[in-house]
């Protein structure tokens, strides 16, 4: 073999094994840090959640991953900036269930929306919470039949939600319908600021998850009236169901779980998936996400797939139905 063959052979050989290892240096997920984004300011249970996964997440990869907060029109800002993301793995998406119906209720330009149904890769579903209709002591209401006949007697009856076409407004509007009442909504500004009005007797009843209520039922400050999930909690086995009441067809609950932006490589969306999984399991997260009244859900990418697609069908023919929309 000629010297200039061999310098050629060489040289081809050195491109290859080159190319060979930049491509594992590119391949090797992940590399740099990971932000999470939330839609919804700090301080609210789906921040403190996605604080603790990020943080057991970095742990497991051995890098850094960041919260990133982005609130605004309920939710849809830091949605639709994950839906427009690089696919590459490093943005993801920490999110509630409002996160499906919030188009149905916003009224948004195409360009400020995102497709709920497509435009995204669902890594888990993390997390179950029961939504729950508590009363304030004064209001005389121990369960649904008695809320309903005070409506239906002619005595004015409201009812506290985090916001115009949250899974608790949308149970509560259910709720009217079913009963054949009428009682008011009072929209706020996430679930802290309407459980410290229902504590306070400034509203007679609200909506809430169970996490931020538990304590008050404990001391005699609020009442539990209902569950909104078709079976009880076993966080609070005590609180019948609306089903149990007599209202069968009323379930909603609440989720939260991990989406990427679409075209994310099935590699890194199973990396991700086997990792929190495994986080779900731990005695201390499932410790933890008590503390917010939340049960832990995981189970492969399609579970949440699958809950997104039925809420975008069921709720979203609801939120129509009822004309819900953000006020």
């Amino acid at each position: 073999m000629n010297t200039r063959r061999k310098i050629s052979l060489s040289l081809f050989a050195a491109v290859i094994t080159l190319g060979a290892g930049l491509a594992h240096a590119q391949g090797a997920y992940p590399n740099k840090t990971i932000s999470v984004v939330v839609a919804y300011p700090p301080g609210g249970d789906t921040d403190a959640i996605a604080r603790l996964f990020a943080d057991k997440l970095s742990q497991r990869l051995k890098q850094s991953v960041i919260v990133e907060n982005k609130p605004g029109a309920g939710g849809t800002v830091g949605n639709a900036l994950v839906g427009r993301a690089a696919s590459d793995g490093y943005t993801l998406l920490f999110t509630p269930n409002p996160f499906t119906t919030a188009p149905m209720v916003m009224k948004l330009s195409p360009s400020a929306s995102y497709d709920v149904l497509n435009g995204f890769e669902p890594i888990i579903k993390t997390a179950v919470q029961p939504l729950v209709l508590v009363a304030h002591p004064s209001s005389g209401f121990k369960n649904i039949a008695d809320m309903v006949a005070a409506a239906k007697g002619g005595k004015a009856v409201s009812y506290g939600s985090p916001g115009a076409g949250s899974p608790m407004h949308v149970v509560a509007e259910w709720l009217n319908r079913s009963a054949n009442i009428k009682s008011t909504h009072v929209p706020y500004r996430g679930v802290g600021p309407s459980v410290v009005d229902v504590v306070a007797g400034h509203i007679p009843t609200a909506w809430v998850t169970l996490g931020p209520v538990t304590q008050y039922f404990q001391q005699g400050r609020l009442t539990p009236l209902a569950i909104g999930d078709a079976q009880r909690s076993s966080l609070a086995p005590q609180i019948p169901t609306l089903v149990e009441q007599g209202h069968k067809d009323v379930i909603v609950g609440a989720w939260n779980g991990f989406f990427a932006p679409k075209g994310t490589p099935e590699a890194i969306v199973k990396l991700l998936n086997e990792h929190l999984n495994e986080i779900l399991k731990t005695p201390e997260v499932v410790e933890k996400l008590a503390t917010f009244g939340a049960l832990p859900a995981g189970g492969p990418p399609n579970v949440l797939g699958r809950t997104n697609a039925q809420d975008f069908e069921i709720m979203g023919k609801i939120i129509k139905d009822l004309g819900i929309t953000a006020e």
